[in-house]
């Protein structure tokens, strides 16, 4: 059906002239362009704006008329200028009766006088994006200006240094190892440190633009892509506060903890496919397994759900050069740790090596082995992210069980205890059989 219905579509248009559809197109898309400014701007400000749906419409039926009359384009330049000349007329009559300065309205109308240039110089793709983004941005006006009143001076000089971060320091990194008996670059290094950021980032801007918010629950999850082991801080610390604790709390930190897993995935997938592909369902199982956890504990108190709004302190910019800093400086650490180990002691030294980083930040040692072309089987580098994974989890549940109040203890012991069995059941049906 949905062939036969393509097939009548391009059989109609093979039949049409071109520049019918082009004018259908920009006839119909110029009266869109002019409801929608309809919309913006009420009757009661009617005159802020040279006009709306018809005059719009009317810009371009005019434009494509001159476009096609003259294919030198003297009569469509021509034009242009008569109709720039007007709208400098009526921005200069705006500001003497009405007192405002705004341009909008001039920019989109030409826009709209340009749609006949785009229609037929570019791909259709692009000339329905431009009307739909202007579409958009029309619409989006009240809600842009409540988003830009979340920016504080900050955040432009945090994009910057993100900008900075990916790039304008990766590219100019040179992709040669160090030394000769260890295969890392700087451009590696950094490219770690990029990828990471650019999750913390993206984790920090969900938090503070769309859930700034939030409760109890999205901060363990937004926390969770950027760092479990500090969202684990955070929420057990803000429990301990309370007079009377909840137990969504836990259920907070567990979340964060699979979010851990999906992050960690997603360097894999990134870094090493293979490792990717041997790891992907052991990940698949302990996010079901983590989040089903998460979610019994909190149909078991539902009823906190209901005052689920708390204060929590907004995380710190992520986008520090010091902590990039101190990454680079880990990860070329855990690099040469690893490298001696296995010279040493082989792959039994990895293992053992592995569970004792996870009481560190584990980012920069998984990405070194996601990375690294050390001559050691999947397998092996499969265990050691795991049992990395497992140290983390019981270095989370020693920061709860410490900064948690008391009655909350029972719940975390169980919840990560349940996490951290799950985690070694899994590592030994996949790895150790």
């Amino acid at each position: 059906m949905l062939h036969q219905i393509n097939l009548f579509v391009d059989t109609i248009t093979d039949k049409l002239p071109a520049e019918l559809i082009d004018f259908a197109l920009v006839t119909i898309f110029s009266l869109i362009i002019g409801l929608s400014q309809r919309k913006l701007y009420k009757e009661k400000e009617h005159n802020a704006t040279f006009g709306t749906d018809r005059t719009f419409t009317f810009v371009g039926i005019l434009s494509f008329i001159l476009y096609q009359a003259d294919s030198s384009l003297v009569l469509y330049m021509g034009g242009g200028l008569i109709f720039g000349a007007l709208l400098v007329v009526n921005y200069f009559h705006k500001i003497n009766k009405i007192g405002t300065f705004g341009t909008t309205s001039i920019i989109i109308g030409l826009i709209t006088y340009s749609l006949p240039v785009l229609i037929d110089t570019q791909p259709l793709w692009l000339f329905l994006l431009v009307v739909v983004i202007i579409l958009i941005l029309t619409e989006l006006k009240s809600t842009l200006f409540k988003f830009s009143n979340r920016f504080n001076e900050d955040e432009f000089l945090t994009l910057g240094k993100f900008i900075i971060i990916a790039g304008v320091i990766l590219p100019v990194l040179p992709n040669e190892p160090m030394v000769d008996f260890v295969e890392v670059t700087p451009y590696k290094i950094w490219l770690a440190v990029v990828v990471i950021s650019s999750i913390s980032y993206f984790s920090y801007l969900v938090r503070k633009f769309l859930f700034h918010n939030s409760g109890v629950l999205i901060t363990g999850i937004l926390g969770g892509l950027y760092s479990s082991t500090a969202a684990t801080f955070v929420l057990a610390r803000k429990s301990k506060s309370e007079e009377e604790p909840r137990k969504i709390y836990a259920a907070a930190m567990i979340l964060a903890s699979a979010m851990m897993y999906v992050r960690i995935l997603i360097l894999l997938y990134i870094f090493n496919k293979a490792l990717f592909s041997s790891l992907l369902w052991p990940f698949v199982i302990l996010i079901a397994v983590s989040l089903g956890i998460g979610v019994v504990m909190v149909l078991m108190n539902k009823e906190e759900l209901k005052d689920n709004k708390v204060a929590i302190e907004q995380e710190n910019n992520p986008l520090e050069f010091k902590v990039a800093i101190l990454f680079t400086l880990l990860y070329v650490f855990f690099t040469f740790v690893t490298y001696y180990t296995l010279e040493y002691f082989g792959t039994s030294g990895l293992k053992v090596l592995s569970f004792v980083v996870g009481v560190t930040d584990i980012d920069p040692f998984l990405l070194n082995l996601f990375q690294g072309t050390y001559d050691v089987a999947l397998r092996v580098l499969a265990i050691a992210t795991l049992q990395a994974i497992i140290s983390n989890n019981i270095l989370k549940m020693g920061y709860g069980l410490w900064l948690t109040h008391k009655k909350l203890r029972k719940s975390l012991v169980i919840s990560f205890g349940s996490l951290i069995v799950a985690n070694i059941v899994v590592t030994l049906v996949f790895y150790a059989f």
